[in-house]
């Protein structure tokens, strides 16, 4: 792969796919989210790998995407590309996905952090979504999911600005999970995607469904939703292997089926 690392497992069930385009802060271009797309979708489909780690490098997560490549380009370019129809895919994910951020997460690299289940950030971090300096918006969810993360007014005065907001506003908002020190925050991303990963995945797949769909259905819909899936559970052998560990009093043996 000419844009990314990928490291598997770098922890039992984890895989770290690591953006390497240096030279432009980790910018975005359409071979590196089309590269990207591909390997997340083959660890989705790998059964050895339970959790999935995203990250940059310290100076930079992701800087936006590129801008040089998509300056000429007309409406009906952009139409007949449907470069994000990718995003589309890293959604649909089954698998948990981690991001470890450091350094510069703005425009397309804020919303390729939003777009996983989880942010950690080291303390460096900085956000935001600066298109509107560059005469557009965003494009890959950033109006929807900022809003969704932090609130109307916050999101709005962001994304009118273009300002950058910092790693411990990003928290205090309810953004990313937590901040650490810029030595910490991709051990730390490893270590809870490790854990994430000794849990049952049909049981944590589900949850993930479940918790995504907060932003799709209504409270009675959503609560329908969960009960489904709560049920669905009891024909796995996950279930009955966890219940019968626990009134044993010995730890589980998950299968994943």
């Amino acid at each position: 792969m000419s844009h990314l690392i990928l490291e598997k497992p770098i922890r039992p069930g984890v895989a770290l796919v690591r953006l390497n385009r240096p030279e432009s802060l980790n910018a975005l271009n359409r071979a590196l989210v089309a590269e990207l797309t591909d390997t997340l979708v083959s660890l989705d489909a790998d059964p050895e790998i339970r959790a999935i780690v995203i990250t940059g490098n310290e100076r930079a997560f992701a800087a936006g995407a590129d801008i040089k490549e998509m300056a000429g380009d007309s409406a009906i370019d952009m139409l007949i590309l449907d470069q994000f129809q990718r995003w589309d895919q890293i959604k649909r994910l089954k698998k948990p996905l981690i991001a470890a951020v450091s350094g510069y997460a703005l425009g397309g690299g804020c919303e390729l952090a939003m777009l996983c289940d989880i942010i950690i950030a080291s303390e460096t971090a900085q956000f935001g979504q600066p298109e509107i300096k560059i005469g557009v918006i965003p494009g890959a969810g950033g109006t929807q999911r900022l809003t969704r993360a932090i609130g109307k007014s916050r999101a709005m005065e962001y994304i009118l600005t273009g300002r950058f907001f910092s790693a411990k506003q990003a928290e205090a908002w309810g953004l990313v999970s937590r901040v650490v020190p810029p030595e910490l925050y991709l051990e730390e991303a490893l270590n809870l995607a490790a854990e994430i990963a000794s849990m049952p995945p049909l049981a944590v797949q589900l949850a993930k469904q479940s918790v995504n769909k907060v932003y799709e259905l209504s409270l009675e819909e959503g609560l329908h939703f969960e009960r489904k899936n709560f049920y669905l559970l009891f024909a796995s052998e996950d279930q009955k292997e966890g219940m019968r560990a626990f009134m044993e009093k010995r730890t589980p043996q998950w299968k994943g089926k």
